[in-house]
């Protein structure tokens, strides 16, 4: 917002995109994947054909950004990702349209036939921080599924997310499709997240937000609307006592040091007691010298007295840096526990070659992704094959994990009868 315009000036303009946003929702509720398609695959294109304006712009973002070194990855665009996002466009493009799937259909005994069909849920609100990509992803996500998007990206990107948008717009306006379909919040006002919050009179059926504790929490607290989200992502490495030393090494540190600043990167690491010197060891080495800061507990100063004292706070703190707290734990049970009391039900790892182990660990946690013998770091709609995602999700109604296509439509029953009337 700029210094001369008026509360009442940015309630106007916000409401008038919303209004916008469910008329195009309308259009494309019924628009062919042919279209939809097209739309995605001229986005990518324009995506690459705009990458020296996407990288000034995001240079521009780096100038300003300061903050912490997770801050700035976040933030960074290369050639590489800019290339990632277009492929990303690609991939969705590529997927079946989800719109219109059958999802059940049975006959009753009087005759009538009933059809659970999939179909969009309207309108969604993208609040997000950081990561410019996420405007490429949700557009397209939210395109793909035959919803319109509103996007709130953080201030530290506003002129990366301009750039991208551009060509998200570039792509519909190619496809002919309503340029509204996927609008973009330009007011750095924080205001406009609260106009989004309250649902814009009706306009928004579904909040997404991506971001930090302090930005998901408000959402989570202040919404009038129904929110997909998951809050933190403290994940965990378990090694137990029949894991192979070899994988349990190279997943600890990819989990933790592929990226430290996603929330699928392991935040703690527990480590059977029983082989705390034989597995740990050699893991706490590898993470040390990758730059990893350890904090543990007595039995993991003990044998690795480079670590730091861990406090109760660190099996509660999603670092989202190089920092990781490493527990000593008695058996899957202990680990069990550990998580469910600490964890925030987002990814899970068992590094073990014990199959009870495994089923134990996967039976007994409720976090939305559970992995065995894989790193934590594929916890991402991408490499669960769902193309781009839109956010993990750890709530327990609508959707789980990577939000993606499939999660970014409810359903509707069509019923056809031959003239049945109800005694």
């Amino acid at each position: 917002m700029n210094g001369c315009e008026t509360v009442d000036s940015l309630e106007a303009r916000m409401r008038a995109m919303g209004i916008r946003a469910r008329a195009a929702a309308k259009v494309l509720r019924e628009a062919s994947a042919e279209s939809k398609n097209a739309a995605l695959r001229a986005a990518a294109n324009a995506i690459r054909g705009r990458g020296s304006e996407i990288l000034a712009a995001n240079a521009r973002d780096l100038d300003s950004a300061g903050g912490s070194s997770a801050l700035r990855d976040r933030l960074m665009l290369d050639e590489t990702r800019i290339d990632a996002m277009a492929r990303g466009l690609e991939e969705i493009a590529a997927l079946p349209d989800p719109v219109g799937r059958v999802l059940a259909e049975w006959t009753r005994p009087n005759g009538l036939h009933i059809a659970r069909v999939a179909t969009p849920i309207g309108v969604i609100g993208m609040i997000y921080e950081s990561r410019p990509n996420v405007t490429a992803d949700a557009g397209g996500l939210c395109l793909k599924s035959g919803n319109a998007a509103i996007l709130r990206g953080g201030s530290e990107a506003a002129f990366s997310n301009a750039a991208i948008h551009a060509a998200m717009v570039d792509g519909l306006r190619e496809a002919k499709l309503p340029e509204d379909a996927i609008q973009r919040v330009a007011t750095t006002d924080r205001e406009a997240v609260g106009l989004m919050l309250r649902g814009l009179d009706g306009s928004i059926d579904l909040l997404i937000p991506r971001g930090g504790k302090s930005l998901t929490g408000r959402v989570m607290a202040e919404a009038r609307v129904p929110v997909l989200a998951h809050l933190e992502g403290i994940c965990h490495v378990y090694v137990h006592a029949g894991a192979d030393p070899a994988k349990a090494r190279a997943i600890a540190l990819n989990s933790k040091m592929r990226r430290t600043g996603v929330c699928g990167a392991a935040e703690t690491l527990l480590i059977d007691r029983a082989v705390l010197e034989s597995h740990g060891v050699p893991i706490l080495r590898d993470l040390a010298n990758a730059g990893c800061e350890i904090r543990g507990d007595g039995a993991v100063r003990a044998v690795f007295p480079a670590a730091k004292p861990a406090s109760e706070a660190d099996w509660r703190s999603e670092y989202l840096d190089a920092i990781i707290a490493a527990r000593a734990v008695d058996g899957v049970e202990d680990a069990i526990s550990h998580i469910e009391a600490y964890g925030s039900q987002h990814t899970e790892c068992i590094v073990t070659e014990d199959e009870a182990a495994a089923a134990r660990f996967t039976n007994g946690l409720d976090s939305a992704i559970l992995l065995v013998n894989a790193s934590t770091q594929f916890a991402d709609g991408g490499e669960f094959g769902m193309g781009a995602e839109i956010g993990i999700a750890t709530g327990k109604l609508h959707a789980r994990g990577p939000v993606g296509l499939e999660q970014l439509a409810t359903f509707k029953y069509i019923v056809r009868g031959a003239g049945q009337t109800r005694p």
